[in-house]
């Protein structure tokens, strides 16, 4: 009778259940909380893709005020469900790093519009294996998850040191002024983790965003050109890039779809272990990917890049047992409406190169010890390291030597070359179903023999 009580009445205590009803007041800090937590996460993908692709400053700005959009709708759809599109779980949604590596690889060779036809393919192709999750769920053991993760962080580990040094081709790749910005941006990030109590902890990256930018505008470096004729509010344009399908693009980014899938999955069973005390459903993890596929279709034809679930703020709700679908729902309101003003995006495309890479190295850094992380806590079991060790040197160290990939045909080398995710993702895939289920066993019974 509490519990009905408790979800009826207007109570601040109703944070901490999913569906009761808060002040608003009171619910819009924990929103933003969550908001914070992810913000410069979500914005790091499109500038750093933005800048491989050669985009100008102003389609730099207009993507990132469509991806604050498209994070709010998509978290939206995650909280209150359409159709059959969403978990009804607190599940916040962003722009995906995991895509990074690939976009960077397929951008300059084949055009922007590449990525955009192949996210709009890739989302469907995700958004339909969503929605029969169930007959394939199994395939996607832990490790499999763990090891992609670990793979993801490995793989953006070169993608935040070239932003370090200044961004791919910059003319003063490396400078002092490079190393000064990115430097004193990640020593700030360090600090503020030190020194912040709680909460506020996971603002540590957004602090150091913001001494490292005023620090740039203080050297000069910060391009303001981009804030030349902003708009007071506008909304994204439908189809800014002509979507090019081309068979290699797709079929690389597909296969990166097919990734973030299991890092949702991994997301999704985190959040309700941790938080809710339970085994998600099946059709909770079907809703969660159809909405990262479906949804990521729709980024693709506002011109935006794929989104998915974010760790971070999964691991937020661990800390704060904020669960409540309204509050959350706040804070992918303001997302909405900052990015219906053109401003906002305006002013983080102005960000330097060099302080984007004192952020992001830290957090690729974090990516690479969740991974490590998951493997732990999936046990390490012969055959769990046999999968582990296999897939991660396999995939890590021939994509180091790309000549290895010379005797296979174009479309195998445009996938798999540079590509250390999807070498990992299909040699760990390949391990699980090959792999005796009972290989610990049998080795245990005969070291006990001998």
């Amino acid at each position: 009778m509490k519990e009905h009580i408790a979800k009826d009445t207007v109570s601040i205590e109703n944070i901490y259940t999913l569906d009761g009803k808060v002040p608003l007041a009171k619910s819009v800090p924990f929103g933003l909380q969550h908001v914070l937590a992810m913000f410069v996460a979500n914005i790091a993908p499109i500038m750093i893709v933005a800048g491989a692709c050669g985009l100008t400053a102003q389609n730099t700005a207009s993507l990132i005020q469509t991806a604050m959009i498209v994070a709010g709708i998509g978290t939206l759809v995650q909280l209150f469900t359409v159709w059959r599109l969403g978990a009804r779980l607190p599940i916040v949604m962003g722009i995906s790093f995991t895509f990074v590596s690939i976009f960077c690889y397929v951008g300059p060779r084949w055009g922007y519009e590449a990525v955009i036809g192949a996210v709009l393919v890739g989302g469907c192709i995700e958004g339909i294996l969503g929605l029969c999750a169930k007959y394939w769920r199994g395939l996607i053991a832990p490790i499999v998850a763990a090891c992609v993760v670990t793979a993801i962080g490995f793989s953006l580990l070169s993608v935040g040191a070239n932003s370090f040094g200044g961004g791919n081709g910059a003319a003063d790749f490396g400078s002092a002024q490079n190393w000064i910005l990115g430097t004193v941006t990640l020593v700030c990030c360090l600090l503020f983790q030190i020194i912040a109590k709680g909460p506020l902890k996971q603002l540590s990256v957004l602090f150091g965003l913001i001494v490292g930018y005023i620090l740039a505008v203080c050297m000069g470096v910060v391009d303001f050109t981009a804030l030349h004729n902003v708009k007071a509010i506008s909304v994204p344009e439908f189809l800014p890039f002509t979507p090019v399908f081309n068979f290699n693009a797709i079929l690389s980014v597909v296969l990166i779809f097919l990734v973030s899938a299991t890092e949702t999955i991994g997301d999704t069973s985190a959040m309700t272990n941790t938080v809710l005390h339970r085994e998600p459903t099946d059709k909770e993890i079907s809703g969660a990917l159809a909405c990262d596929g479906f949804v990521s279709s729709f980024s693709a034809l506002l011109g935006c890049l794929p989104i998915t679930s974010f760790s971070q703020n999964v691991g937020l709700l661990a800390m704060t047992k904020v669960i409540n679908r309204r509050t959350i729902a706040t804070g992918a309101v303001v997302m909405i409406v900052a990015g219906l003003i053109p401003i906002v995006g305006a002013v983080l495309a102005t960000l330097p190169e060099a302080v984007l890479g004192g952020c992001t190295i830290m957090m690729f850094g974090n990516i690479v010890l969740s991974g490590l992380q998951m493997i732990g806590n999936c046990g390490y079991t012969q055959r769990n390291i046999t999968i582990a060790a296999l897939s991660l040197s396999v995939g890590l160290g021939f994509t180091q030597v790309p000549e290895i990939f010379a005797i296979f045909p174009d479309i195998i080398r445009t996938v798999f070359a540079e590509n250390c995710v999807a070498v990992v993702f299909l040699a760990a895939i390949i391990l699980n179903l090959v792999l005796p289920e009972d290989q610990e066993t049998i080795g245990g019974e005969h070291e006990h023999t001998k």
